[in-house]
């Protein structure tokens, strides 16, 4: 339904957090070469329970490998400098989900590359910087998915 990726991340219980989210709401999870973590985490591990086996995850080498993996599907870009408030865009089946590293977010080079219509923003009060990169993401997988009628799901 959706594709989930996330951009260099370097929280290995956020990335468990977020391969149990895909695994519940049938996303495919791929993963953007260098991992802050190994694969083999215990903490990724913990936080994932027992999800890995039922989660889609992909592991890409670097940034142009997985934006190649798309071909034809629509990139959105999760910032905290987008221009398009999350849930006013209408979700498709097929989008593709992008987010960056916890400590830095997407990198100019990735963002320039997307189109403003498509760098998406989570609204927050004045002052902050940013969300824990799982809870964005459940937000974001959760709207698309509900507006997508939460097909095959119960």
């Amino acid at each position: 339904m959706f594709d989930i990726v996330l951009y260099e991340p370097e929280i290995a219980p956020n990335t468990g957090n977020i391969l149990r989210l895909a695994a519940n709401t049938g996303a495919r999870l791929h993963l953007v070469r260098p991992l802050g973590f190994t694969l083999s985490d215990r903490t990724l591990a913990r936080a994932g329970l027992d999800y890995g086996a039922r989660a889609a995850i992909t592991v890409h080498d670097d940034w142009a490998t997985c934006h190649s993996h798309f071909p034809g599907q629509r990139l959105l870009a999760l910032t905290t400098r987008g221009s398009v408030r999350y849930d006013t865009l209408q979700y498709a089946a097929g989008d593709v989900l992008l987010f960056g590293p916890e400590t830095r977010g997407l990198p100019a080079a990735v963002l320039d590359a997307i189109a403003d219509t498509q760098r998406l923003r989570l609204p927050m009060l004045a002052g902050n910087r940013s969300l824990n990169l799982s809870n964005a993401v459940a937000i974001v997988i959760y709207e698309a998915w509900r507006q997508c009628g939460f097909s095959n799901g119960a």
